[in-house]
């Protein structure tokens, strides 16, 4: 399991200005930079948050350079909280999306990505879920854009227990490092 992890915001574009850098979980460092429009990972994985606490938009971002808040799908500069995400190596991957909230409904199994839920299930959305293994990014839109929500293993009981006000995941993905 990983377990090290290195992160680096920077107040301005192309890794300039002042700094601020983690190496484990930050429930607020927005007072140590007033935006962050570039971040170098060095190491880990990890979702970085719009707001303190791990709150409001969040990012899932892998080892690189994001020069611009635009390369991480950031929708402002703001940015004030980071945990790392630990992953394994060689973890299976196993995902069990449900038509309605509480499990109801007809149940559609996954190990592998899924750039549109419309075209591989022929549904347009669904309500709850189940991660049996691994970590898993849903996504908005199709093809990987638009919000992100981050879920490690456990039940799902309906989109507000991932973060989404409603059912809007288009496309979702496995966490590897």
């Amino acid at each position: 399991m990983s377990k090290m992890g290195r992160i680096i915001f920077y107040e301005d574009k192309n890794f300039q200005g002042r700094r601020y850098e983690c190496d484990s979980d930050c429930t607020d460092f927005h007072t140590y930079l007033s935006r962050c429009n570039s971040i170098r990972i060095e190491s880990g994985v990890w979702v970085v948050y719009e707001h303190p606490n791990y709150m409001g938009y969040q990012y899932v971002l892998t080892r690189g350079e994001y020069p611009e808040y635009l390369r991480w799908m950031g929708f402002n500069d703001r940015l004030s909280s980071c945990k790392m995400i630990h992953t394994a190596t060689g973890t299976q991957y196993r995902i069990q999306l449900y038509e309605k909230a509480d499990f109801a409904g007809h149940v559609f199994e996954s190990m592998e990505d899924c750039p549109s839920l419309q075209e591989r299930f022929r549904i347009r959305e669904f309500q709850s879920c189940k991660v049996l293994e691994g970590v898993w990014v849903f996504y908005e839109h199709p093809n990987y854009r638009g919000r992100q929500f981050l879920l490690e293993k456990g039940q799902y009981r309906k989109s507000l227990d991932w973060g989404a006000a409603c059912p809007t995941v288009q496309s979702f993905r496995r966490l590897k490092e």
